[in-house]
Order: C-alpha cells, then structure tokens, then sequence
C-alpha cells in the first residue's frame, strides 16, 4: 500500500466514522456516480460545499468502496449500497489514487516542494507496484501512468479531497495557481488511464475551469445545482433518526429537538431541500450540549473578513439579515476565488459559497442560530460597523429599561437610532422599524430565544422573547407604525398571545417568570417613538 496509491487511510477513517453511534448512511450516491460512470459516460466530478459539510466523509467512502487497500466487504455489508446491483462489481474493484491535496511536506515554503512531494510519491507507489515495468522515477506522473495502462490496461479512479487547499497558503502566487491547475490537467484531462475522478473542495470550480485547464469536470455546488444535494448535510429525516438513537442512549437528554433545529438547520440547497449542519449536528448529540461547534472551527472574525472591504454598501443589509430578513442578491459563486471582495453581490455571494450565509429565489439570508450569533457578535464587536455597532451596543441598556418598565429610556435609546443617518430608519414599512428594534434588542439573545412573527394565540406577533431560564420574565413585543403603544398592548392582549407561554390543557407552564406585553409605535408625521410595558402575568 502506497502513500497515495491505495492509501490504507481513507478506509480507515470511513471504518471509524461508519462505526460511531451517530453514523449517517449516505453509501447511495456511490451507485449515483457509477450509473453517471456507465450509462452517461461522465468521468470527471467536482462536489464544492462549505467546509464541516461532510465533503472529506464521501471522499474516503469512494476511496474506501472502489479501491484495493483493504477488503471493504464487511464495511458495506450492511449500508445501502450493498442493496445495488453494482456492488459486487465494483466492490475494491480498481486501483485508487487518493489524494488530500491539504497535506503539505514538513516546513513547506514553496509550491515546488508542495507539488515534487505528490508528483515522487506517486511515482513511487507506481514503481513498487509496477516494478516489472520501466518507469521513470523522476519522470512526470501521467507518463509513467499511461506506461502502465499501454501495458496492463489497467484504469485508475481519482479521489482527490480539498482541491482547492493550496489556494488559501500566503506562499501561493497567481503563477503557482496556473501550475497547479495545468497539473490537474495534465494528470487527468483526456487520459485514457482514467476510469473516474472525483474531486471536493470549497472554491467554485467554474472560475478556474472557464479555461483550457480543468474544464472537464462537472461541478456540483449547493447554491445552483440539484444534484446530489442530498449527500452532504443532514436531511430532516436523518437528523430525526439521530435524535431518537441520542434519546436511548445519552442518560440524561438535555437537547430538544426543536433546539436541534433552530440551532444548525436553514442551508438550503438548489433542488429546495433544507440541510442541517453535520458536524454540529453531531457535535451537539455527543456533548449533549447545545453550542457552537461549525463557526467555531474557523477564524474569530471570519465574517468581519469578508464585509471589511465595503462596509458602507453591506452595513444596513446586515442589520436587516440579522433582523431575519432576507437580501436580494445576483449570485456570484466565483467571486469568492477574489482576493478583493467590493460589491455587495461579491461579498455575499463568497458568503454563500464558504456557508456564513445561505442562498434561495435569489436572496441571501442567516440560516440559523447558529450563525445567527457570530452576526451579533460581528455587530457588538466592530466599531467600523458604525451605527449598527453602537445601536447594538445599548441594546444591554435596552433590555434592562424593558424589564423595569422605564418607557422613557426606551423611547430616548430608538430616538437615538431613528437620528442615525440611513435608509433604514425611513420606516417605509414594520420591516424597517423591525430591523431597528431588533438592533437595539440585540443583547437579548444572549437570554432569550427571540422569535418574528412567531403564531401565538389567534394571531402572529411581531417579537416573542423567550427565556432560557424559566424564572425569567418572558417578552411579547408589537411594533405599530402611525399607531400608538396602546393599540400595539391591546392587540396582544386581544389576540391572546400570552398563550404562547401557558402549559399544555392540565399541565404547569414550564416559564414561571412574569410575562410583559411591549408596545413600541413610531408616528411619521411627528417622528416620534412612544413605548408602553404592561404585566400581562
């Protein structure tokens, strides 16, 4: 077994995962790609997804089924590939050259040690295999590939993890980009050697493959196309299984499923399925912990990275992304292959592509909590945010004047917002005065789990601030507009919505806190805020 030529680790690390208790079949798409191998003649398959979404899982399974390192039999035996009639032959079938194209040689400086280390170590595990036949050590690796194939006619299958790794080294220039892709080319493009390749990575392919260099691959992204959108990320379905082995088996269960869903779901792919994070899917059901395991794998101020370039142009869409809203955008998956991001569409859309954001008719949002937590703390953190960094900033202030009933420091704190140049105090629509409300109630969700327009009683409020702790006073928030505060408390004392926190028919409510009907109204003629907080329970 050779360092890339049937590389003992890929089986391993699907053994291992395929093992664990929160195990998620997906062995289907490995009949997907041989059916688009035999009946439509595809060879060449690049999957692009944000990273933790189980795109390194799939590649060791390829490389686990199709390759010879070890005998995968007992492996697949009971997952549904097993079930194909492709299985027995194909099953550890071919020779497989795997490559984590993420593995760099011990203090690598430049592109030429990064790329002589795979060109020699492939090299080799050809020689010790093939060592009948004349190869050339220091020779280029598809030479000495296509020797073996004009004399064994043996074919080879590709998987080749994180393509697009190297990029992101600060040693790689523009010049070295172009080497790495005319490699790509040279190694696989028109090669008879080739049965299939199969390629993932983060990075939008169609940029690089506009050229003559990697065009032969058909790329899949998560954003615009529907196929095999199912594989990575977990289904509905899946997540629900999940929670019912989590159920039998953590002792003492401390996650909801509802917690579950509002904390790593909302991705949503081309083909209109909703995904659900995997790894912080799993990293909650092992802990048994709620928290923050997908965001916390990168950098602190990963989101500030992308925005920084353009704040001005991007600041009051965050507020209203942050707010629950939606943004129209022109999606551009390659501009996050730019090393300067400056429009909007730009920046969200390499958003998109890196999984800060989510994509759907045309719009880009916050999919979950999540998520939703590092765009308040991008908010609370940054003062080049401007007026949205500071209205967040008294939001602590904001929450402390709601629970004490102090209707003047709230009607001051949204003066001092709606004084705050910018389009998105014309409180053209509730829109508007939501996003502002929402800004200068940031802090909140440090407490509460605040809710939009969540069904309550016979109708739908506006805001419902839901306590993580039971003791804690709970929050029903209406917003009117050329109204009064008064009308806003009657409403949700008319429409019941206090029902929300009421246990079922027979039962305790599990919130023992007060309940606080707020009413907060802006008149367009005087451009003036009025606020009353009322006791409700």
């Amino acid at each position: 077994m050779g360092r890339y030529l049937n590389n003992i680790n890929p089986f391993e690390a699907y053994k291992d995962i395929a093992g664990t208790r929160f195990f998620v079949d997906k062995s289907s798409m490995i009949e997907k790609i041989i059916s688009d191998v035999r009946i439509d003649g595809q060879r060449y398959f690049c999957i692009t997804r944000p990273r933790r979404f189980g795109k390194s899982v799939m590649a060791n399974m390829m490389a686990a089924f199709f390759g010879r390192a070890s005998d995968a039999s007992e492996l697949f035996a009971g997952l549904q590939i097993a079930e194909s009639g492709y299985f027995y032959d194909y099953l550890n079938h071919f020779h497989v050259i795997y490559i984590d194209f993420s593995r760099l040689p011990r203090d690598c400086k430049s592109y030429e040690q990064y790329i002589q280390r795979i060109q020699n170590g492939m090299n080799q595990d050809l020689m010790e295999v093939y060592g009948e036949l004349r190869l050339d050590a220091d020779g280029a690796v598809w030479d000495n590939l296509q020797e073996v194939f004009e004399h064994q006619r043996e074919k080879f299958i590709f998987v080749m993890d994180e393509w697009d790794a190297i990029f992101h080294k600060d040693f790689i220039t523009e010049a070295d980009k172009k080497s790495f892709l005319e490699f790509l080319r040279d190694l696989l493009k028109g090669q008879a050697y080739v049965e299939f390749a199969y390629m993932t990575g983060i990075l939008p392919i169609a940029k690089y493959s506009s050229g003559s260099e990697i065009n032969m691959f058909k790329e899949y992204d998560m954003a615009t196309k529907e196929k095999y959108s199912e594989y990575f990320g977990f289904l509905d379905a899946e997540v629900d299984r999940l929670f019912e082995i989590y159920q039998r088996t953590a002792g003492r269960p401390k996650i909801t499923r509802e917690c579950l869903a509002e904390w790593y779901d909302g991705y949503h792919t081309a083909s209109g399925v909703r995904l659900y994070n995997p790894r912080s899917v799993v990293g909650a059901l092992t802990d048994n912990q709620i928290s923050n395991y997908w965001t916390s794998s990168g950098p602190y101020d990963e989101i500030f990275y992308y925005v920084r370039n353009n704040i001005e142009d991007v600041r009051d869409d965050l507020a209203l992304m942050v707010s629950g809203e939606r943004i129209e955008i022109k999606l551009q998956g390659y501009a996050a292959t730019s090393s300067q991001l400056n429009t909007k569409n730009q920046i969200f859309s390499a958003m998109v592509v890196y999984g800060l954001l989510t994509y759907e008719d045309g719009a880009v949002f916050i999919p979950n909590r999540e998520l939703m937590e590092q765009f308040n703390e991008l908010l609370l953190s940054n003062e080049s945010l401007g007026y949205i960094h500071n209205l967040a900033k008294e939001s602590e202030k904001m929450l402390k004047a709601t629970l004490a009933g102090d209707t003047d420091t709230m009607s001051s704190i949204l003066k001092f917002a709606h004084d705050t140049e910018s389009p998105i105090f014309s409180y053209n629509s509730e829109i508007e005065l939501s996003a502002v409300v929402n800004l200068v109630y940031l802090a909140a969700r440090d407490k509460y789990r605040v809710e939009r327009e969540d069904k309550a009683g016979e109708g739908y409020v506006d805001f419902i601030f839901y306590p993580e702790r039971k003791e804690a006073d709970a929050l029903i928030l209406e917003l009117k507009i050329d109204s009064t505060p008064e009308n806003a408390v009657r409403q949700i004392k008319d429409k019941r919505y206090a029902l929300r926190f009421e246990g079922k028919l027979g039962e305790p409510s599990k919130y023992t806190g007060r309940v606080l009907a707020v009413g907060i109204s802006y008149d367009r003629q005087t451009k003036k805020h009025c606020c009353k907080v009322e006791r409700l329970r």
